[in-house]
């Protein structure tokens, strides 16, 4: 009787022993895998070839690159770190404008004669005066109000004045394609118009990235942004929306730890050649 109760005991001791140790082995760090490009599309063939080619062309490019595709036609999506943050440099400027015309419809009126010039000197040629100047006058309460209501939930406004040090992800830059390109209830199609007009005339020095390799016949609308600082060397982003030859598409790539601007750049590029290029066949 006395030895029943001991092994008992020992089975309880053994049974106790286990259920300490199990959460303890799944609590083993294991090793992060690496992010890889994840496809869908409705054409046939369309998401393997947009996987392989962008997987591809970023096999040897050191950094950490995100990317989002969105082709309306083909119903076709790419994403790579699609909520990683990244400091957004210039390519917020087109947050900023979206956000002016968004605050100025609630208020039913058009923009100023000063706030027309400011927004085109802040998309065309990357004012970062101007962009000041509207980031300033809006206010981070207008910024956050235009952000909840595209619903861009992981875009964080920089603090203090420092409107390129919001956190911005390939997830909402998409969102924000998706307002500028297409009729929705945040966005009037006269500001939608406006936005796509100015990303259109960006100043041809400014007009790489995204659209590399755009086929002939395809409209091309563009915001650029670069900052280099003491941690993960240049950011280097493109954000594109394109339509013609019967695709309906846009492309963000965001980047950091670029050795230089160009690295960063020929980065983007070699992502966007596929792209346009597999849609053009598709």
């Amino acid at each position: 009787m006395t030895h029943g109760i001991s092994r008992r005991a020992r089975v309880l001791a053994a049974g106790v022993g286990a259920g300490v140790l199990l959460p303890v082995v799944a609590a083993a760090p294991a090793a992060a895998a690496t992010p890889t490009v994840s496809c869908t599309s409705a054409k046939a063939g369309l998401a393997a070839k947009l996987k392989k080619d962008i997987t591809t062309a970023l096999a040897t490019r050191k950094g950490t690159v995100a990317v989002g595709v969105y082709d309306r036609t083909t119903k076709t999506t790419c994403t790579l770190r699609p909520s990683t943050a990244f400091d957004s440099a210039s390519v917020v400027k087109v947050t900023v404008l979206a956000t002016l015309l968004w605050d100025a419809k609630k208020h039913n009126r058009y923009l100023t004669d000063r706030e027309a010039t400011l927004a085109k000197a802040m998309i065309t040629k990357s004012d970062n005066a101007a962009t000041s100047t509207l980031w300033k006058q809006l206010g981070l309460t207008k910024i956050r109000g235009f952000l909840t209501a595209a619903g861009m939930t992981q875009t964080k406004p920089g603090a203090n004045g420092y409107w390129g040090l919001t956190q911005i992800t390939v997830t909402d830059e998409q969102k924000l394609l998706k307002l500028v390109t297409a009729s929705n209830t945040v966005l009037s199609d006269n500001a939608r118009a406006y936005i796509r007009k100015l990303m259109g005339q960006v100043v041809s020095s400014q007009r790489w990235g995204t659209p590399y390799g755009v086929p002939s016949g395809v409209s091309v609308a563009v915001k650029n942004g670069w900052l280099q600082r003491a941690t993960h060397g240049w950011r280097v982003h493109s954000v594109g929306a394109f339509k013609g030859n019967g695709h309906d598409y846009m492309i963000t790539v965001l980047t950091h730890g670029n050795s230089t601007m160009n690295y960063g750049i020929t980065t983007i590029q070699g992502v966007a050649k596929v792209v346009h290029r597999d849609l053009a066949a598709s």
